[in-house]
């Protein structure tokens, strides 16, 4: 009988809880990673992401080849067709166990309950695993049992159990047998060919390099230099994090081994309890999964009609430069920095009104990273709707935001080079005094009276 491991978002061999049980067994182990294009697309996923996800299959399947651990990709365009290319793997292979990480979004939960009634029936076995934060989803609850739905409480909270747990990492399983060929899949699917040039380094090998180097080297002056997106001031882990390539608690173990104390390390270790926050959420609360508000009464706003301003703020050329360089920065490249995904996602919301979920998808078409908790998290964050959401009468202005973090106007000069002679000031509002440069539009709105519209329409929900 064989133990199966089926890896989804948890592309690694170090730290994987279902990985680790699994080498546990004594029985002989198997991997399989499916390659379901179709649901890829449902689920908005970019070329960016696909191509990033299918590298780093393959490398994980050379890793696992020298443990003597064969990894099969099996091709299924969505979830439906998932779980019959499942069953008759189970069957021709003898499986006797099924190993899988947990994810929480609501069609991955429904297509996991199918396949354990489906194995079930078959006599596999199906032993799950609660993989994706710090501190196991829904551990981290309040006095009454209840989730939290603010941040600050849950973070004191998260702190507070990592200390009383001080969780640990699962071991890495030695090699199973000899060393085997690993089978390898080069064919991307079409809808997702065109990806941009990866940011990051392939494998699990270069994750933990980008670790090391971000502790070492800029995690002290983290708060200080992550809201600059012209100097490299983050960890760059996001992809790595998204895919399954780190986990949050190597990053968070590995952030506590350094040593190292004070406001910059400790503002990256409430990033991963943000990260943790916004997927028990998920967990907790399945319809924003599902294009709902986490606020319900939110529900009722009346957006505008997408448009031309839709298509404006998609391709940057919006008329404010921080949010055109942006916007052009997450299309050439399939990232973005957090700071400018705060301040293009207001804009879009309270500025242009245009629904949130939109301005959603249209960052996990882009996004290398795109996570569902944490982008979706953040967009409900910046319009409004969502937990520990931005009050809706605080409404970011992009000019003020782009003089305070770019300056010297370094980010806006690199994407938008049609204004890189203006200086210093004129780059931030160049429909102020003097003549446009050449072919870059003018404002499509107007800043303080779309804000007065937005907090407007928001008073007379409430009221």
């Amino acid at each position: 009988m064989t133990e199966l491991v089926w890896f989804r978002n948890d592309l690694r061999i170090a730290d994987n809880p279902a990985l680790t049980a699994a080498c546990k067994s004594g029985a002989p182990v198997r991997a399989c990673f499916m390659v379901t294009p179709g649901q890829w697309q449902e689920h908005d996923w970019s070329a960016a992401r696909a191509r990033f996800v299918l590298e780093h299959a393959n490398d994980l399947s050379k890793q696992l080849a020298k443990l003597g651990i064969a990894l099969s990709f099996i091709h299924a365009d969505t979830f439906t067709d998932s779980i019959n290319a499942l069953e008759q793997y189970c069957r021709q292979n003898a499986v006797s166990h099924l190993h899988i990480n947990e994810e929480y979004g609501i069609n991955e939960r429904r297509r996991d309950k199918q396949i354990r009634d489906r194995l079930t029936d078959l006599g596999v076995g199906v032993n799950k695993y609660r993989d994706q934060t710090v501190a196991p989803v829904g551990q981290i609850l309040t006095q009454q049992n209840e989730p939290y739905s603010v941040f600050t409480p849950f973070s004191r909270r998260w702190r507070s159990w990592i200390e009383e747990t001080q969780p640990a990492l699962f071991p890495s399983p030695t090699a199973m047998g000899p060393e085997l060929q690993p089978e390898q899949t080069d064919t991307l699917p079409a809808p997702f060919q065109g990806a941009p040039e990866s940011l990051v380094s392939t494998g699990e090998d270069a994750a933990h390099n980008q670790l090391d180097a971000f502790l070492a080297e800029q995690a002290k002056n983290y708060k200080d230099t992550r809201d600059l997106p012209a100097v490299d001031g983050t960890s760059q882990l996001s992809p790595y994090l998204a895919n399954g390539v780190l986990s949050g608690r190597q990053c968070l173990i590995a952030a506590r081994q350094t040593g190292a104390t004070g406001e910059g390390i400790e503002t990256w270790i409430s990033e991963i309890a943000w990260r943790d926050f916004y997927i028990n959420i998920l967990y907790h609360y399945p319809r924003i999964s599902m294009h709902r508000a986490f606020k319900p009464e939110t529900e009722a706003l009346a957006w505008n009609d997408p448009g031309l301003h839709f298509e404006a703020w998609k391709s940057g050329r919006t008329g404010i430069p921080i949010v055109d360089a942006a916007m052009r920065q997450l299309k050439a490249t399939g990232w973005m920095h957090n700071r400018l995904r705060m301040i293009t996602a207001m804009f879009l919301t309270k500025n242009l009104f245009i629904d949130w979920r939109l301005g959603e998808a249209w960052f996990m078409q882009n996004l290398v990273d795109g996570f569902l908790a944490s982008n979706n998290g953040g967009w409900q964050w910046s319009a409004s709707t969502g937990t520990d959401a931005a009050p809706y009468f605080r409404v970011f202005n992009p000019v003020t935001q782009s003089e305070r973090f770019d300056p010297k106007g370094e980010f806006i000069r690199q994407w938008v080079p049609e204004l890189a002679k203006l200086d210093n000031k004129r780059i931030h509002d160049p429909s102020k005094g003097g003549v446009i440069p050449g072919g870059y539009p003018r404002p499509i709105v107007d800043l303080k009276e779309s804000r007065k519209e937005a907090i407007a329409r928001f008073q007379a929900l409430k009221d």
